[in-house]
């Protein structure tokens, strides 16, 4: 299942690169058009085309698309992504050998301004303690496999989530909650990364969706070390729109949290005018990593 808003070259690649999968059962493409109008020359024998019928935005567009759907297993993928050879039955054979799992996962190769850098877990499996103390970049949005059955029981992806920041993690939590999550660790999804992306500047969306969090996961606020890296995340939003108090009140609760908390040097430096946000995120980028 692939949402997309009007990215019509890299939407042809990620079904491509989904449709090009060596995989001996039967394989639908779902293409859910958010706040644009489906194009109806995507459409073929195994792709479908639909507009989202749900709440504007990503965590609408997904559920449009489970919904839509009969098949006892479905996978995301991003308009901006690309699977890998073997992805697919890999996570399959992986994900049938454990029969409590609702979700499985992979690692990735993240490419940035054509570097490519390897993202793996280093396990095969990941719990929900795990999730919460680290989020965890290798299980992203574009390497999911769902059970469909379970992930209705569960409960779809959420749509209260502001701007539906952080949706694939909150499905992860839930599902590893029920489960550990699967993890073939292997790289087997490319995903492109870039300064242009939706969610690379809209910090207040941020904030607001990583306060859901810690209203949604106490576990998160008991933690130390992840407590201290989500108010660290939050000071840098608040810094980023130019909210110097707030910024330096939540480095503060990080600090609180974890003296050695990374991220509060960096907000500091942009709340003071040192440096801008933008740049900080190219150089974390750069070397593969988020804020």
């Amino acid at each position: 299942m692939i949402p997309t808003h009007d990215r019509p070259e890299l939407v042809r690649r990620a079904i491509r690169s989904v449709l090009d999968q060596q995989y001996a059962g039967e394989l639908q493409v779902v293409v859910v058009f958010d706040r644009a109008e489906p194009d109806p020359s995507l459409a073929g024998e195994h792709v479908r085309v639909l507009p989202n019928d749900r709440s504007p935005g990503l965590a609408g567009a997904r559920n449009t698309g489970i919904l839509s759907l009969d098949t006892d297993l479905v996978a995301f993928c991003d308009d901006d992504d690309a699977w890998l050879s073997g992805k697919l039955a890999a996570q399959v054979e992986a994900l049938t050998a454990e029969p409590d799992a609702v979700l499985a996962s992979c690692g990735i190769v993240i490419d940035f301004a054509g570097r490519e850098l390897e993202r793996l877990a280093g396990r095969a499996r990941v719990t929900f303690d795990e999730l919460i103390r680290d989020r965890m970049m290798t299980v992203h949005s574009s390497t999911y496999l769902v059970r469909r059955p379970a992930l209705v029981e569960l409960g779809m992806v959420d749509e209260s989530i502001p701007g539906a920041q952080g949706e694939d993690w909150d499905l992860a939590l839930r599902a590893a909650r029920h489960a550990p999550i699967v993890n073939v660790d292997r790289p087997l999804v490319r995903v492109l990364w870039g300064l242009t992306s939706y969610y690379a500047h809209a910090w207040e969306t941020k904030v607001a969706a990583m306060q859901w969090f810690l209203e949604r996961y106490p576990e998160i606020g008991r933690d130390r070390g992840a407590a201290g890296r989500v108010y660290g995340q939050i000071a840098f939003g608040h810094a980023c729109n130019g909210r110097r108090r707030e910024a330096l009140r939540w480095s503060g609760r990080a600090l609180r949290s974890n003296w050695k908390e990374r991220r509060v040097p960096f907000a500091i430096a942009v709340a003071s005018g040192a440096v801008s946000g933008e740049r900080v995120l190219l150089a974390l980028h750069t070397r593969g990593r988020g804020i």
